[in-house]
């Protein structure tokens, strides 16, 4: 077994390869213990964005979960593996102290990835999926990306993806203040985007969420209306803005949907931007006149702006990851020799009792007590050093200096001797 991170993201896969991959919410729980339950791996998390699904595993193989992935998705191996990166041991420790720092995001320095991160860490927790090598990752993982974090501005004029939609909305409509926009889902992204939007005063703002007592409290902090997912089809027509990120995984808006909407409109353009992954917007719709969709790969123009400082940063935050990359090799190689230093003391353990029991009969039996303790301390002198003698004594010429070497090295010897 050994640390392995696997997965897609943004910069090997399109939209339409990750959101075949993606994780909701509701089969995390049940994923992690499959993966586990499987014997491909004995630890795992999963990290499951918009722009990346990600497995955080102790694997003895790659392939293995690489298999199991495709499988849990029913997708052909064969349509997967060119877009899969497959990172083992301080390359996977590397990649998730990136990932955290926000190095390795859309939006260069952004900080939703690292919540993100937690709550995936949070569920693998509660599923009981964590082990002592997750465990150090992880929290590793978070030290260093608030070090990156607190020694580096590289989260300096970061343009959020809610920040990005605000702009691509300005583009299409001379003032989102005469704008009504409807969002749909309830959850992280979500506020994000309403928050950017309330800051612009749109002239009317909707809440869509398939459960209406959770989206009400986020729709009476911006004074705006709640309607059931259900109730889309009538009232889609009347928005202009269209926000949507929600965890179905089959589409919300269909383009039959959206034809009946401009009609209503009498083909004033809606403009639409999908965060969600898998799509909730189905992607006939992007062909569509008067109707303007944007992925969440089509914001990426948008958030290259203010990049600048962000990346006159970033060589600085690698040099804390490089740091840190090497301190958990290090913690992991020292970890690996456990079971051979463990061997070695029960070794010694077992000769020492054995000595120990022969001393306590001898003195038992009345014999001379320095006598028992000479021979107990020579006795046990001489099985301790019988392995290193007997592969002095049997080693080939080619071996013989490099064992002298190491067992001068290890007991302290001269170097003469």
């Amino acid at each position: 077994m050994q640390l392995l991170a696997l997965g897609v993201n943004h910069h090997t896969a399109p939209l339409a390869i990750r959101e075949q991959v993606a994780f909701g919410p509701e089969k995390l729980e049940l994923a992690l213990h499959e993966l586990t339950q499987s014997q491909r791996a004995s630890e795992a998390a999963i990290l499951s964005t918009c722009n990346r699904t990600e497995l955080y595993c102790n694997a003895a193989s790659a392939d293995a979960v690489t298999q199991w992935l495709a499988d849990f998705h029913q997708i052909e191996r064969r349509e997967l593996a060119p877009y899969l990166y497959a990172l083992p041991r301080e390359q996977a420790a590397q990649h998730a102290f990136r990932v955290a720092a926000g190095l390795d995001s859309m939006v260069l320095g952004e900080t939703q990835i690292l919540g993100q991160m937690k709550q995936a860490v949070a569920t693998a927790e509660e599923a009981g999926t964590l082990g002592l090598l997750l465990h150090k990752l992880f929290q590793r993982t978070f030290s260093v990306a608030k070090e990156v974090r607190t020694s580096t501005e590289i989260g300096a004029n970061s343009v959020s993806m809610a920040a990005a939609a605000v702009r691509l909305a300005e583009r299409i409509f001379p003032s989102i203040r005469e704008q009504s926009c409807l969002f749909i889902g309830a959850g992280e992204m979500i506020e994000l985007c309403i928050t950017h939007f309330a800051a612009q005063h749109p002239r009317r703002m909707t809440v869509a969420n398939r459960t209406a007592e959770r989206a009400r409290p986020l729709a009476e902090r911006f004074g705006a209306g709640v309607i059931p997912l259900t109730a889309l089809p009538e009232e889609i027509a009347s928005h202009d803005i269209v926000v949507t990120s929600t965890a179905s995984p089959l589409p919300i808006l269909g383009k039959g949907m959206l034809e009946r909407a401009i009609k209503q409109r009498r083909h004033r353009p809606i403009f639409i931007v999908d965060l969600a992954v898998p799509r909730d917007v189905e992607a006939e719709v992007a062909d569509m006149n008067d109707v303007f969709l944007y992925s969440v790969d089509d914001l990426g123009q948008v958030v290259q702006e203010g990049m600048d400082n962000r990346m006159a940063q970033v060589a600085q935050a690698e040099a804390i990851i490089e740091t840190s990359v090497e301190q958990f090799v290090h913690w992991m190689e020292g970890r690996e020799l456990v079971p051979v230093i463990r061997a070695l003391r029960d070794t010694a353990e077992r000769h020492r009792r054995h000595e120990i029991d022969k001393a306590h009969k001898a003195l038992a039996r009345g014999d001379d007590p320095q006598a028992v303790l000479d021979a107990l301390s020579q006795t046990l002198t001489n099985k301790l050093l019988h392995a290193p003698t007997h592969a002095l004594n049997h080693a080939t010429r080619g071996e013989r200096d490099q064992f002298v070497r190491l067992i001068s090295q290890l007991y302290g010897l001269p170097r003469d001797n």
